[in-house]
């Protein structure tokens, strides 16, 4: 339901608050008053294109915001919940247009695109007019309807997931098949590849420790004489650094009996004695094993070169070789039983299929047993509303494309929606074939016929908001206030707002708003203004006289806003 439209600098209008109620609203005034540029308003909030022109002259920007309570609407709120939208139960849609026709949408304060608004307009209103209508001219709207009149819904839905099941079911053989048609070159490469990862069978951290063991083996002359000059001066030879401090630690241990003082000092020099043999003898030890192995050389740099050509195909890391070992091993594993993994999943295929099948021909057989109650339903309508030549009838067509694709029921393709495609077609008149209520030439006949559709339809509709844009085309006494008594039967399961012309449809109407325009600074501006009670009086009776109300048309709109309460 649409709560506020709030409009500012859009074409004649440099600011409008509308609060719409629920039920039946409408919107009259005369003719070039600027009632479209509420419409327009709202269709742009809706995703529709914007231009420059729809900035008010001298403005740099219009901005149009409209606050929509969609509580009522499970899809809506669904829709705004994968965005990541918090919604609360309410959305406001922002939509600033500027002087040089650039736009930006936003739905509760989030920027969003124009796509994005567009996908959420069916389920927010749908705005019907004599030249376009958001979705009831719309045939991929039409099977939804259908459903929803025939009680159908669950029967697809349960469809659906079957559907979904088959399409992954298929990817997955889809897959298998391709896997299966390569399977010997393919095989071949992958046993190929772990063969060489086997053959050197790679340890984590080991390119580090070969690296280390490669430096140590191409300097060992020059580690072995450094080691080894080390060693001797440490602890060999009579200037030998171990001696020294041997003989300054007993020294020191001989003076601290004297003075107790000097104990710690003897300690810590006795330690620094043991600790330098020690590393001494180490590094003596080091010396005798620096020898030069050009054969381990040459072995150590011909596995790091090995190594590395690995790491040039699955690395960067001995890690990332590992993983690529474990990969290789499962698909080799995958590859030998790719055959009977085919034709496991056949059959599941199969068998899921005929279950989907079985499920998507009932849905069709009671498709066309609704499809004529519908059709039958929407010709009275018409009827009522003054057109008793005019004939509907609900097409449903097997979907198209069967041969080539890959789930396929008695020649259909099976999507989630079932085998069926369907479509609303009107003959406006006795003797004319049938044709695509998109088609239809009159602007009047559309209107009526979108009329009709939604008052049948009226509880199954998913818009909150129907806005019927000059219905009245063509029409005039008994039939407008049929129209009126049909818009307010709609307006009992969803909130309306016409824009009429004739006072029979005004009168119907819980709420009245009047546009008026007029001249300010030489720039024309347009201004809506709710009425009721005398003003509203006034406003019926102006549509049923003309400029001059006299006190005949005052008691006329009187008897007819009275008649319509009954």
């Amino acid at each position: 339901m649409l709560v506020a439209l709030r409009v500012k600098n859009f074409i004649l209008m440099d600011a409008l608050e509308l609060r719409l109620e629920p039920g039946f609203n409408v919107l009259t005034g005369e003719t070039g008053a600027g009632k479209s540029i509420v419409v327009g308003a709202l269709s742009l909030v809706l995703g529709g294109r914007a231009s420059a022109e729809q900035v008010r002259p001298g403005a740099d920007e219009a901005e149009i915001e409209a606050l929509f309570d969609v509580r009522g609407s499970d899809r809506a709120m669904a829709m705004l919940d994968a965005a990541g939208i918090a919604s609360e139960g309410e959305l406001v849609v922002r939509r600033v247009v500027q002087s040089t026709g650039r736009s930006r949408a936003y739905l509760n304060g989030r920027l969003c695109t124009a796509g994005e608004l567009q996908a959420l307009a069916p389920e927010l209103a749908d705005v019907a007019s004599q030249h376009e209508s958001v979705a009831l001219t719309d045939p991929s709207t039409h099977l939804g309807y259908l459903d929803r009149f025939g009680r159908l819904v669950p029967a697809r839905s349960e469809l659906a997931a079957d559907v979904s099941a088959l399409e992954a079911l298929t990817a997955e053989l889809r897959a298998a098949r391709e896997l299966e048609r390569g399977r010997g070159e393919r095989e071949a490469f992958v046993a190929f590849q772990l063969q060489a990862i086997d053959a050197l069978s790679p340890r984590p951290g080991e390119l580090a420790e070969l690296a280390a063991e490669r430096n140590r083996l191409r300097h060992a002359g020059r580690l072995h004489d450094i080691t080894r000059r080390a060693a001797s001066r440490l602890d060999q030879g009579d200037d030998a650094m171990c001696d020294e401090l041997a003989r300054l630690a007993s020294e020191l241990r001989a003076a601290a009996e004297i003075d107790p003082s000097l104990d710690d000092v003897a300690r810590a020099v006795d330690g620094c004695w043991t600790e330098l043999s020690e590393a001494a003898r180490q590094i003596a030890r080091y010396a005798e094993r620096a020898e030069a192995d050009p054969d381990r050389l040459s072995e150590i740099e011909d596995r790091m070169y090995r190594l590395e050509g690995l790491l040039r195909q699955h690395g960067p890391t001995l890690d990332d070789v590992l993983a690529a070992r474990a990969r290789l091993a499962a698909e080799l594993e995958r590859l030998s039983g790719v055959e009977s993994h085919v034709a496991e999943l056949e059959r599941r295929r199969d068998a899921l299929l005929a279950v989907a099948a079985e499920r998507a021909r009932k849905l069709s057989a009671k498709r066309r047993k609704a499809g004529e109650k519908l059709g039958a339903a929407i010709s009275t309508e018409l009827a009522e509303l003054g057109m008793g030549g005019a004939r509907v009838v609900v097409d449903i067509e097997p979907h198209g494309g069967g041969d080539r694709a890959e789930l396929v029921v008695d020649g259909a393709r099976l999507g989630q929606d079932g085998i069926d495609r369907v479509e609303f077609l009107i003959s406006p008149n006795k003797g004319i074939e049938p044709r695509p209520l998109r088609r239809i030439a009159s602007g009047g006949e559309l209107s009526r016929a979108l009329l009709a559709l939604k008052r049948v339809l009226a509880e199954c509709g998913p818009a909150g908001l129907y806005v019927f844009d000059e219905v009245d085309s063509g029409v005039g006494g008994a039939v407008a206030d049929k129209i009126g008594r049909a818009i307010g039967d709609v307006a009992r399961h969803h909130q309306v707002l016409c824009i009429t012309h004739l006072a029979p449809i005004a009168a119907f109407a819980g709420a009245h708003f009047v546009v008026a325009k007029e001249n300010a600074g030489g720039i024309a501006k347009s201004s809506v203004t709710r009425v009721d009670k005398k003003d509203r009086i006034a406003e019926v009776a102006r549509m049923l006289s003309g400029a001059k109300v006299t006190g005949a048309s005052l008691r006329a709109a009187t008897e007819l806003i009275e008649a319509a309460r009954l």
